[in-house]
């Protein structure tokens, strides 16, 4: 980020665009309340790297950047991983609502993170070693994937893997996801 205010921060995404566009990407990365509540909103000055907001609070500014780029391909890497799982789903769902059309690589630490995708590439010793959506890789007895997915949600294992999606108007603007996970990676 910018030593600027939050309003140029966000505008950075797409210089010509307009104030409600800007303020519409902000409502949708769901960092339009925390700015309103800030002293003095949009005019607010981050500091120099974002010194002034919090992990989650950059990382909603860089994704309503993303929005307001309107590029055909967006990657997301660990993008939602300094939000709680509450407000990471209603981004993640909001982003599948707005970006019909683009191609989103997502890189997550958190499995939940891309349960709902299309398809998940595991990978494993830097190799993929398994391929499937997450209730077919759950249905799987010896699955890496079912042992990571068991592990995070017992809390035995820190949320952590990556994934990628597509939204693409020629399939009913389905999300398309495709998530890999490498043992080899450790929560930091």
């Amino acid at each position: 980020l910018f030593h600027n205010t939050i309003f140029y921060n966000l505008q950075y995404g797409n210089l010509k665009a307009t104030p409600e566009e800007v303020y519409e990407a902000a409502r949708l990365s769901n960092i339009a309340n925390a700015i309103e509540r800030m002293p003095h909103g949009y005019d607010t000055q981050v500091g120099e790297r974002g010194l002034k907001l919090s992990g989650g609070e950059k990382q909603r500014i860089a994704i309503a950047r993303a929005l307001l780029k309107k590029a055909p391909i967006l990657i997301y890497d660990e993008a939602t991983s300094s939000l709680d799982s509450i407000t990471e789903h209603t981004i993640l769902q909001r982003l599948a609502e707005v970006t019909p059309g683009v191609t989103s690589l997502i890189i997550a630490h958190r499995l939940s993170t891309i349960i709902d995708a299309d398809e998940i590439l595991v990978l494993r010793n830097g190799h993929v070693s398994e391929r499937g959506t997450h209730s077919s890789l759950l249905s799987q007895p010896d699955s890496y994937y079912r042992q990571l997915w068991n592990q995070q949600r017992s809390g035995i294992l820190p949320t952590t893997i990556t994934s990628t999606t597509n939204f693409d108007n020629n399939n009913n603007n389905d999300c398309h996801k495709i998530s890999s996970s490498d043992s080899q990676q450790t929560n930091t």
